[in-house]
């Protein structure tokens, strides 16, 4: 496991618990087992697999172009990170070239993954998944997992996942200021709790939205500006390529934009949720 981080340290101890071994890399030598790639690929079994669990962007084409030095033919790369699918194929062929396989994975689950398990959507050539099939069940909770199609797939189907995610937040936290906003002194919080049973708008998101409004009621310690990552933008660009509309999840994205440059209620709610379910930093009052 490359990255061990929120995500990649405790999906290495998930691993640990279901009886897998894992050898971990980080930056930090406070909590890697090796020190280097170089150590890790030398302390892997062969035919040696390598889960790469880091930002999305340079830090994983980086990452994954040092392993592919390492690596040899037979060997298999996993990207577990939030990475564009066009950059998972590309690397898919420059990994191919050496031998070595490669699988995108989207993984959803946040720093509830240890307990709850993790969401994966897969894309892959079938017998480079099935080789980590006992590995993403371990991972994965009870129908979680999903082998989306070939390489690719798995990151494309996990930014539609957040591009859903987006116009998630944003319903709960438009329904959070309009209640807050009625002159019937509504007790917010509650009617928020309430609606976790029973009601056809339940999820886990409403779950860590109760558990955000019972820490702090009023959302008062938060400011009203909400930061985007990359998977929205990229869902709407998709939207726009292959002229599907998606007014729901394109508006989300813009709300985000305006929120930096005029805080909302409803934002405190989305940055909220941002925070409960992926320890994303957030803008205190």
């Amino acid at each position: 496991m490359v990255g061990l981080g929120r995500m990649g340290g405790n999906m290495a101890e998930r691993l640990r618990r279901a009886g897998h071994e894992v050898v971990g890399y980080d930056r930090d030598p406070d909590i890697a087992d090796v020190k280097s790639l170089a150590e890790l690929a030398e302390a892997l079994p062969v035919p040696r697999v390598a889960w790469v669990m880091v930002p999305a962007g340079e830090p994983t084409r980086s990452t994954i172009a040092e392993l592919g030095e390492l690596l040899s033919g037979g060997d298999l790369v996993v990207d577990g990170g939030n990475s564009n699918y066009r950059d998972s194929i590309a690397r898919s062929e420059e990994l191919a070239a050496k031998g070595v396989g490669f699988v995108d994975a989207g993984v959803s689950g946040g720093v509830w993954g240890l307990q709850n398990g993790y969401g994966l959507m897969v894309g892959g050539a079938d017998e480079h998944v099935e080789r980590i099939r006992p590995v993403l069940e371990a991972l994965a909770p009870e129908g979680g997992l999903v082998h989306a199609g070939p390489v690719g797939a798995g990151h494309f189907t996990k930014m539609v996942h957040n591009g859903i995610e987006y116009g998630l937040m944003q319903a709960y936290g438009e329904g959070y200021e309009l209640l807050a906003a009625s002159e019937l002194g509504i007790d917010v919080p509650a009617a928020f709790n309430a609606w976790r049973h029973g009601t056809v708008i339940r999820s886990w998101l409403l779950d860590l939205l109760a558990r955000a409004l019972e820490e702090d009621p009023g959302l008062e310690e938060l400011k009203g500006w909400a930061d985007d990552s990359g998977e929205g933008r990229w869902t709407v660009e998709e939207a726009i390529r292959l002229a599907v509309p998606a007014p729901v999840i394109s508006s989300a994205l813009f709300a985000r934009f305006s929120s930096r440059q005029a805080e909302s209620p409803a934002m405190k709610v989305v940055a909220a949720l941002r925070q409960q379910f992926g320890g994303h930093a957030v803008h205190q009052e």
